[in-house]
């Protein structure tokens, strides 16, 4: 009888030992990772620690194709055959909600308005899944990709799955080339970028300062989010957010899209926790840049020079002046 006690006993210690680390692996599924340190009475890991916290996050610290990265523009390929890129909205106004997930402004677009792009490097179809905004607490930093070293204020990044071979966004991050992400710099002018207008206005903004906050937005035009250009940057590599999957084709626009200095100061006063918790800004909101480790970025910008093939391990490459939009 004394020895049933002590298997018991075991047990019992076991079971409590089991229950006790339920909650951080289910964190580690629930999203529990940070972009900077904060004072918020545990560890929470930022991306120096992505990969070694959790098995399936490992690529975020071994990957070969991870994103984002420095564009070193005099390296960029000319490659002919890259087409302009296609939105197709169905010709209709779309309508969305509009989260402040804690990390990110989030838009995420109504099911029953679908919205696809099309041509560029994407040999199909993508339905676009959300926007996320990223952005800095300086002018001088805030987007996740470095222009020739130089960050912006923010970036604005569109992320689409392959929906012609996959059934939902989930399945096509873990596949090869299941997502696309059109992505755009944010720079301060004097007028703002219609489609930023209507999130960024003081009677929207305010409606998500903390987190889990959301509102409804209607009748918005995404083609006027798209700056007025055709050309653009292209390159393989991964999300920026773990697990870090190497399943992105990105597709960076060579032209910012503009947002005011007032909208750009509400940004920065959303707060990446709830009313009851301390206030920590949102801004600062962005990956470092990761090694492009022999990675080819390609460009639809022609230049002089007459365009080749773009293997690795080419030393001479052609060199073009990128928009001059991006670079003043």
């Amino acid at each position: 009888m004394h020895k049933v006690w002590e298997i018991f006993a075991i047990l019992h210690a076991n079971l409590i030992i089991f229950s006790a680390a339920q909650p951080a692996t289910s964190k580690l599924h629930d999203g529990w990772w940070a972009y900077k340190d904060a004072v918020q009475g545990s560890f929470v890991p930022v991306p120096s620690f992505w990969g070694l916290v959790n098995s399936a996050w490992n690529l975020c610290a071994i990957g070969k194709r991870q994103s984002p990265v420095n564009i070193e523009t005099s390296h960029m390929m000319f490659d002919p055959f890259l087409t302009p890129l296609r939105l197709n909205a169905g010709g209709r106004k779309i309508s969305g909600t509009m989260y402040n997930t804690g990390r990110h402004v989030s838009f995420r677009p109504d099911k029953s308005h679908l919205v696809n792009i099309s041509g560029g490097p994407l040999s199909y179809s993508y339905r676009l899944e959300e926007m996320r905004l990223h952005f800095g607490s300086e002018d001088n930093q805030g987007s996740e990709h470095l222009l020739n070293g130089q960050a912006f204020p923010g970036e604005v990044q569109l992320i689409h799955y392959n929906h012609d071979l996959y059934l939902n966004y989930s399945e096509a991050a873990k596949s090869p080339n299941g997502i696309a992400v059109v992505s755009m710099f944010l720079k301060i002018a004097e007028a703002s970028n219609s489609f930023l207008n209507r999130m960024l206005v003081r009677e929207t903004i305010t409606r998500i300062t903390y987190k889990h906050d959301a509102f409804l937005l209607m009748g918005l035009n995404l083609k006027e989010l798209y700056p007025e250009t055709s050309r653009f940057i292209t390159y393989e590599g991964s999300l920026t957010i773990p697990p870090c999957l190497e399943t992105a084709s990105w597709i960076i626009m060579n032209k910012p899209v503009y947002i005011t200095r007032l909208q750009m100061q509400s940004l920065r006063l959303l707060s990446q926790n709830q009313p009851s918790d301390i206030f920590l800004s949102m801004s600062d909101n962005m990956r470092p840049v990761q090694a492009l480790n022999q990675r080819c970025i390609r460009t639809n910008i022609n230049f002089t020079q007459r365009g080749r093939d773009c293997p690795n391990n080419r030393l001479q490459r052609p060199q073009y002046r990128v928009n001059e939009w991006l670079l003043k």
